[in-house]
């Protein structure tokens, strides 16, 4: 049987996945009155407030030193300052269906930098099924033949960038994880976006002549609940259920989950956006869930022979 620990890392894998195909949605919304700048900047400080509150009524708060903030400062570049930044303004330019069909490659990408850096090769059979659930989100990208405008590809640009770094995430976070608490490791990144994306909204208003409507957001009700939702759920719980996830299972493993979210993003993006769904959308979906079944078969049965099991 699947060990206890891993057992909850693959349901973390799956809560994480769903979470993240919803913020598509909300990040849409809130970007409708508000500058991508500012709503990250709003985002995390209710992030950093909520994970600093958690400390304090902890009994069992992290000591970081110096030469620990050395060593995750990277991690926390890579996500969430460069995950969100690029995430965001890829999703003022394109779909939210767009969005999370590019962001479906993150794992071919965490399974490369993985291989490159974590020595952790896969076999051929599972490569195969990666490569199944991707050919799912290429099938749907060209059959969706949009014609690519000049926003279109910044759009699709910055998402891509945002996967890069989410990969880059992911396999520096598979190290750190085992070295750290789960928790640790979410306040030290949620304190960076604050910092980051506050300093970058200051300066900002401060060039324009406008920090007196720093706070107008906040006066929108749908901008309010996009902000919990991304604040709580898509930052600080995220952060939490991926770093957990990562220190039992392996880099390339949790990429392949993103493709889980991409279906999440599509469903929410037709049903909540009025985004259109064709048939070759079902197509697609049925060969990256394939893969991801695959995927995750091939690596429990893997992990099992190497057990001697």
């Amino acid at each position: 049987m699947m060990s206890s620990p891993l057992k909850k890392a693959y349901y973390a894998a799956i809560l994480y996945a769903g979470i993240i195909g919803f913020s598509f949605l909300f990040v849409k919304l809130a970007l409708a009155v508000s500058h991508p700048i500012d709503m990250l900047a709003h985002r995390f400080t209710l992030s950093f407030g909520l994970a600093a509150l958690l400390v304090f009524l902890s009994n069992n708060r992290p000591q970081f030193k110096l030469k620990d903030l050395i060593k995750l400062l990277p991690l926390a570049i890579f996500y969430p300052s460069m995950f969100f930044a690029f995430q965001t303004y890829g999703l003022f330019y394109i779909s939210s269906s767009e969005a999370g069909i590019i962001q479906a490659t993150i794992p071919i990408l965490t399974m490369v930098l993985a291989a490159y850096f974590l020595k952790e090769h896969s076999t051929l059979l599972q490569i195969s099924c990666i490569v199944l659930s991707v050919s799912g989100v290429v099938y749907i990208f060209v059959m969706k033949g949009a014609q690519m405008e000049i926003g279109d590809f910044k759009g699709s640009l910055f998402i891509l960038l945002s996967a890069v770094s989410s990969a880059a995430y992911n396999v520096m976070a598979r190290t750190l994880s085992r070295k750290y608490r789960a928790m640790d490791i979410t306040v030290m990144m949620m304190g960076i976006g604050f910092l980051v994306f506050n300093g970058m909204s200051v300066i900002r208003h401060v060039s324009e002549g406008t920090l007196s409507h720093y706070f107008d957001p906040l006066a929108d009700p749908i901008f309010i609940v996009s902000i919990i939702y991304l604040g709580v759920m898509s930052s600080l719980v995220t952060s939490f259920l991926t770093n957990y996830a990562l220190s039992h299972m392996e880099a390339s493993q949790m990429g392949v989950f993103v493709n889980f979210s991409t279906l999440v993003t599509i469903a929410a993006g037709v049903i909540f956006l009025d985004e259109k769904l064709s048939y070759f959308y079902f197509v697609g979906a049925f060969l990256i869930i394939g893969g991801v079944v695959g995927t995750q078969a091939l690596s429990y049965r893997k992990s099992r022979f190497s057990q001697g099991i």
